[in-house]
């Protein structure tokens, strides 16, 4: 492990690191913890529960997002008469350059005085580099299940990418998934097709209404260049 300053840290270095903290598994544990290959990098990232696993999902899914480590990095320094040391849960790095570091928390600790207090001291140490912090207490569940559904389809080897550019051009005509299929029947099978679509949504060039259970009828727009 490296020790730096805050000023000096490199952030494609901490992108590249492993996490700072070593996961453990045991009997009975309460958390789930586990690796997701992150489309973004490439990359195994680790969680440690259920809810770390969904705020990575939506980081993987945002277009935006292109960089993501989790357990980036100690952060340690003073508040007020004692010394603090905390490992964020996330870090994510944006195409405009901005870094986002994230704490990940269910809703029913954010009433914990130490909870707080541990949040407001990371805010205040990430406002210094010019990063921003979030605390991340969850998401709408059809937008997360829509998203974890998605995620199936993230590997561009499992699916046949060379239909890409036709399904772009039939999405351009027909409004809905069962209408790009249909208009491409003569292409390929649809539980071909339907892959691809779902592939084009997942990397953004389509675009549909993530609100709403996914289905053969769900609208599909090609997203503006």
């Amino acid at each position: 492990m490296v020790e730096t300053g805050l000023d000096r840290l490199i952030v494609g270095e901490v992108l590249a690191g492993l996490p700072v903290r070593e996961f453990r598994w045991y009997r009975g544990q309460r958390h789930y913890s586990g690796w997701y290959w992150a489309a973004t990098t490439g990359r195994l990232v680790a969680y440690e529960s259920r809810l770390e696993l969904a705020r990575i999902l939506l980081a993987d899914f945002d277009g935006s997002v292109v960089g993501l480590a989790s357990q980036p990095l100690w952060l340690t320094g003073p508040d007020g008469d004692r010394t603090r040391r905390h490992v964020p849960d996330l870090l994510l790095l944006h195409a405009d350059g901005l870094v986002t570091v994230v704490d990940v928390k269910a809703a029913s600790r954010m009433d914990d005085p130490r909870v707080m207090a541990q949040f407001a001291w990371t805010r205040q140490v990430c406002a210094v580099r010019g990063w921003a912090y979030e605390t991340w207490l969850g998401a709408d569940p059809a937008l997360l299940e829509n998203v974890r559904f998605l995620a199936g389809y993230r590997r561009p080897h499992l699916v046949r990418t060379a239909l890409e550019p036709q399904v772009l051009a039939a999405a351009r005509h027909q409004s809905t998934i069962g209408g790009i299929e249909a208009a491409l029947a003569g292409v390929d099978a649809s539980d071909v097709v339907r892959p691809v679509v779902l592939h084009l949504v997942w990397t953004g060039r389509l675009t549909v209404d993530l609100s709403r259970p996914l289905s053969a009828a769900t609208t599909v727009r090609v997203a503006a260049s």
